[in-house]
């Protein structure tokens, strides 16, 4: 570990555990990138425990009790992320409602468990707006009368917000709804 200030703010010992020096500079939110307000000091058990995404050692995370109060917002985050991780269990439970964190820090915390929806076309293909797509069926138009032979390549399409189902496009020009698994990414 190189950075003097991190050094200093940890007392020479793992931001989580306290039991150890730490080796490892820890990026709480990758999308901040390197700064002290969003790193952590861990050793290399926590470190390690942390990559590997070990949720066997739950004796070893009871440290979580102590580093949760610490001064340190990045602190804060990665232990409240970490008892997320067992809040099914009693003892991350009532360390998790037991102490009073930010609503920033809480966000910041359980954004990485957050699954962001996203359309998809009948292979899996990430859809985006504007995109061409081709249909791998023949579709009934409902209320326009006619039918969209499979084939078709529908132009500039555009994603339904709340539903990561459907799309729109354009037919014979008209917009129709069509439901991402009859298409494919063309």
């Amino acid at each position: 570990m190189n950075n003097d200030k991190l050094k200093e703010r940890c007392g020479d010992l793992c931001e989580l555990c306290s039991l150890t020096a730490p080796n490892h500079e820890y990026i709480v939110n990758a999308e901040k990138g390197y700064d002290m307000n969003n790193i952590v000091a861990l050793c290399d058990y926590c470190y390690k425990s942390i990559e590997s995404n070990d949720k066997n050692d739950t004796s070893h995370w009871q440290c979580l009790a102590a580093s949760i109060w610490s001064e340190q917002t990045p602190v804060q985050v990665l232990s409240y992320r970490l008892l997320h991780l067992y809040k099914d269990q009693e003892w991350a439970n009532d360390i998790i409602n037991s102490v009073e964190l930010s609503d920033s820090a809480i966000d910041d915390a359980i954004r990485m468990f957050e699954i962001k929806e996203v359309h998809k076309d009948c292979n899996g293909i990430v859809l985006e707006n504007g995109d061409n797509v081709v249909l791998t069926q023949v579709l009934n138009v409902k209320g326009a009368n006619f039918m969209a032979p499979k084939g078709t390549i529908v132009k500039k399409i555009k994603l339904v917000p709340d539903n990561t189902n459907q799309i729109e496009g354009k037919v014979n020009d008209q917009t129709i709804i069509i439901l991402t698994q009859f298409v494919k990414k063309g």
